[in-house]
């Protein structure tokens, strides 16, 4: 059985374009109506809960369909499933890339893609900044997290540390003020 799982789920990660969301109508075919394993109900409720559940969707969504056919161990065989082709993939990329790295048409490229890249970035950025409640009062935190770790070489963990502990103790600085 978990042979299988994996399997299925190796071949959901490996022909599936687009992310986790891209790769749900895929999970259902091969869970709910090819295999059987789950009912329409069950894969829908899993769907919800990995929509909640913090981390990457379709590692949630694989370990969580895992655990309800077969536990932990099920859980697990099939997040490997999902995420194998992905390491694979990338670690040809690496090998193939690194072997042209100096070629200046290669270069070229990449300098190129550069300002897509910014582009593509910035929008989840901007969208995210809008959510998280960031003003002209407070932007100055995000501009200076990231100066430290561009120009300081300040690693992101201490950020995340430092900025987890400032906002515990601003909370508390606010409660006893009211």
């Amino acid at each position: 059985m978990n042979k299988e799982l994996f399997l299925t789920f190796l071949k959901i990660g490996g022909f599936t374009l687009g992310g986790g969301a891209a790769m749900v109508p895929m999970m259902e075919k091969e869970i709910v109506l090819k295999h059987q394993w789950l009912s329409k109900e069950e894969f829908l409720d899993i769907y919800a809960v990995s929509q909640a559940t913090p981390g990457i969707f379709a590692v949630d969504m694989a370990s969580h369909i895992g655990y309800k056919i077969g536990g932990v161990k099920s859980g697990i065989i099939a997040a490997l499933g999902v995420v194998v082709p992905s390491i694979v993939i990338i670690l040809a990329i690496a090998i193939v890339f690194s072997q042209f790295k100096d070629n200046p048409w290669v270069e070229a490229f990449f300098k190129g893609v550069r300002p897509a890249v910014v582009a593509l970035l910035a929008v989840p950025i901007f969208s995210m900044a809008r959510s998280a409640r960031i003003t002209w009062a407070n932007c100055w935190i995000p501009i200076a997290s990231t100066l430290l770790i561009w120009l300081c070489g300040v690693s992101p963990a201490w950020i995340i540390l430092i900025a987890g502990l400032g906002g515990f103790l601003y909370g508390l600085y606010l409660n006893k003020k009211q």
